[in-house]
């Protein structure tokens, strides 16, 4: 028998969430929040470069973490162009990922499946 005592997050906020884009859906986002994975290939003045999971160069700006990059990193923020994200938060995803998954994540996300992610 399930238990009725389920509480949902206290500090979840919903109201504006992070939509997932690789680089193609990036351009249908300007202006709102966003969110990406990207393999980080260099770092140019506070300006991260990276390839997003559909193999395409992505720009990275913001302020960068205190913290070293690992070589795939989740940054949500806002997209300022159809090419770049300002980010505001970065999250280390590792040394490996799988770029095929979160591509075809990001397409689902955006595609008949949009209203399962908020």
């Amino acid at each position: 028998m399930m238990s009725s005592n389920f509480q949902p997050p206290i500090n979840m906020d919903t109201s504006n969430p992070a939509v997932f884009v690789n680089m193609e859906l990036l351009r249908m986002y300007v202006g709102r929040k966003v969110r990406a994975v990207i393999q980080v290939i260099r770092s140019e003045g506070g300006v991260i470069i990276g390839k997003s999971t559909d193999e395409q160069q992505l720009v990275i700006k913001g302020n960068p973490p205190s913290f070293p990059l690992t070589t795939f990193v989740e940054v949500i923020g806002i997209a300022d162009s159809g090419q770049s994200i300002r980010a505001e938060i970065w999250t280390n995803f590792g040394d490996t990922f799988d770029t095929y998954a979160y591509n075809q994540l990001c397409r689902l996300a955006n595609g008949e499946y949009k209203y399962l992610f908020l």
